[in-house]
């Protein structure tokens, strides 16, 4: 059903409970994945103190370097099963986006994410990019939590 899967994760504990998940369905399928991480770009005013005290050099390369550890995992899990990955790192201000953009741009068919499961106002207040990406893609989303 699904040819081409598209897993983003942010390195935490919730997106890591996905792996696992995306690739098994990857696997049953004989889809291929493509796991994408966003990392926000270098502002000289910003409200992350590493953006403070690095310079955009070093704050790019500590982003890169995490980056490769997030879709490295990915990576492991699928090659363990035999399914094809490509992982890719994105410099963007609006994660949401560059996920259903890369989604069309690659050719997925799927995205698979995970979610918190607020409900009532603090989903409102605190919101999510699995919640803004439900609401903007055209692309079908699966959704764990």
């Amino acid at each position: 059903m699904f040819k081409h899967i598209l897993v983003p994760t942010d390195g935490s504990e919730l997106s890591e409970h996905v792996i696992p998940k995306a690739v098994a369905l990857a696997k049953s399928m004989s889809a291929k994945l493509t796991g994408i991480t966003v990392s926000e770009p270098f502002h000289v005013f910003a409200a992350n103190p590493a953006m403070v005290t690095d310079t955009e050099d070093v704050y790019r390369a500590h982003c890169e370097k995490r980056a490769a550890q997030y879709l490295d995992r990915i990576k492991k899990a699928a090659e363990a099963v035999g399914v094809a990955f490509t992982g890719l790192h994105v410099f963007a201000a609006q994660p949401y986006m560059t996920i259903i953009s890369t989604a069309s741009a690659q050719g997925c068919d799927l995205i698979c994410m995970a979610s918190h499961g607020r409900r009532g106002v603090s989903a409102l207040v605190l919101g999510s990019e699995t919640v803004k990406v439900l609401t903007h893609s055209k692309v079908p989303v699966l959704v764990w939590r």
